[in-house]
């Protein structure tokens, strides 16, 4: 009997409530593998004790629970931002912070939980080929399911490192299927010698997905300047602000007057607080100084509709494109049941005058004057690997303009930033990516950071754009091969199980 082994049946035979607090505990360690923290052997070991404790629940309770309480510990560790935007109004919303949470650790969790249930269910009592393969299908349920929320997909543990260039093959959720592999590896190791296998695998790829450092940029490439203003979210629809603000934005985009002149300028997500039908002197303003196009976001009315919208506003043409955001945030930018919520004095939290947005028609690209065409992505937008995917032609860079200031000062924006990677490496495209209060930057195809701005300082970043790369197999094929692959490992269990 192996070490790992003893301590399962050790753990097995606690109570209930115990060996739920057991599982809670390794959820969080798992998390800590994901950015900011980027302890990913946690992951791995966090992952591979939990199996091998689940798979001596005999009960199926015994196993849903587990999954329940693996998943809520984790989630509660990587989405404890989630409480941050509930406290930019405190007086308004603040009471709804701890209930936010718990209702992601725990509903998140759901997915965890009936992962673990049918794979108990499917192979007579939990196997590791089946909890893989069931957890795996669960993260691909998460990001679907109810409009899908892909954040901290056990997959993004390896953003930053090598590992991660295979998701121009497999998409995020190879990598998901891959992390899962490895753990259930460990976990059939145990402290075994041949524990080196997992470590060998991942030892190879480390080396033959390695990029290296970036390539030396071409001088005959665009000059993008991104600026960031830092509008804190508690000041910025403060009256008498949107003026400060959208100085703010007029000084940085001036640059140095002795310095180059950008092909384009790109603003954050609503950047001006004034809707579109009341800025567009302001635009063609901003537009003049700096003698090249101004990308921003803004919002803008239809009769009773409000839109969150991004502009490309040219000093010759004046408003070129327009694109309106349609994937919007739940309980953000529009309140599900809305008119219901609303008698309890509920409404989004970022939607304007407290009422929801509309959505637009679906992915678009963008015209760039003398830049080319780009994929527009507000916010949420960035974090969909398939929506990204779904854009009606190959965009020559991908463009994403965010408001992290809802996020919090730490993990919420770092974990934005490191799915933007994820997104650029899965495309092959470079992605722009211009932050209220930061993070702001340019990423390669590969994912590599070429410049940033640092959370919570103002400033502009003026870099050249990257070349794009050539489509990748994700690009082409989407989450088919990996989707396909599940249904063999389901297959492959349950026929496992039977002949047992």
């Amino acid at each position: 009997m192996t070490p790992t082994t003893r301590v399962a049946s050790r753990l097995s035979a606690m109570r209930a409530m115990p060996r739920g607090a057991i599982y809670a505990l390794l959820g969080a360690f798992a998390g800590l593998g994901q950015s900011p923290w980027g302890f990913w052997p946690l992951m791995l070991v966090a992952l591979g004790l939990a199996f091998s404790v689940a798979r001596h629940e005999t009960r199926l309770r015994g196993a849903i629970w587990a999954g329940w309480a693996l998943g809520a510990g984790y989630f509660a560790l990587t989405l404890h931002w989630i409480v941050q935007p509930f406290l930019v109004d405190v007086a308004r919303h603040g009471w709804m912070a701890p209930f936010a949470l718990v209702f992601m650790a725990v509903g998140a969790g759901a997915f965890w939980a009936a992962a673990f249930g049918l794979a108990h269910r499917l192979a007579r009592g939990s196997s590791l080929l089946a909890l893989v393969a069931m957890l795996a299908l669960a993260e691909l349920a998460r990001a679907l399911i109810l409009t899908g929320f892909p954040w901290a997909l056990i997959g993004h543990v390896w953003i930053g490192t090598p590992v991660a260039q295979l998701s121009a093959i497999t998409g995020p959720h190879g990598l998901t299927l891959l992390t899962l592999a490895l753990a259930a590896g460990i976990a059939a190791a145990g402290l075994r010698l041949w524990l080196a296998l997992p470590a060998l695998v991942l030892a190879s790829g480390w080396i033959a997905f390695d990029p290296g450092p970036p390539m030396g940029l071409s001088e005959d490439r665009p000059l993008i300047r991104i600026v960031q203003p830092n509008a804190r979210q508690d000041l910025k629809w403060q009256p008498g602000m949107a003026d400060v603000f959208f100085d703010r934005l007029l000084n940085l985009s001036a640059g140095d007057p002795a310095g180059p002149v950008p092909d384009v300028t790109i603003w954050p997500e609503t950047a001006v607080q004034w809707l579109l039908e009341q800025a567009e002197m302001r635009l063609a303003l901003a537009a003049d100084l700096t003698g090249s196009p101004v990308v921003t976001g803004i919002q803008r009315r239809e009769g009773r509709r409000f839109f969150n919208s991004l502009v490309v506003v040219d000093p010759d043409d004046g408003l070129v494109d327009l694109y309106d955001k349609w994937h919007l945030v739940p309980f953000g930018e529009y309140m599900p049941f809305g008119e219901l919520m609303a008698r309890f004095g509920i409404h989004g939290l970022a939607a304007s005058e407290g009422g929801g947005y509309t959505p637009g028609t679906g992915p678009a690209l963008v015209r760039i004057p003398g830049i080319g065409s780009a994929l527009a992505l507000i916010c949420y937008e960035g974090i969909f690997a398939e929506e990204v995917r779904a854009a009606p032609n190959r965009p020559d860079f991908l463009l994403l303009l965010t408001n992290d200031a809802w996020f919090g000062n730490w993990a919420g924006p770092e974990q934005h930033l490191a799915q933007a990677r994820l997104r650029a490496i899965e495309q092959g495209l470079p992605l722009v990516r211009a932050a209220n209060t930061g993070i702001s930057a340019m990423i390669d195809s590969k994912g590599r950071i070429l410049g940033e701005i640092a959370l919570n300082t103002e400033g502009t970043l003026d870099l050249v754009l990257p070349e794009p790369g050539q489509p990748t197999f994700y690009s082409k094929l989407g989450d088919w091969p990996v989707g396909l692959l599940l249904i063999f490992l389901i297959a492959g269990a349950f026929y496992a199980a039977r002949r047992d």
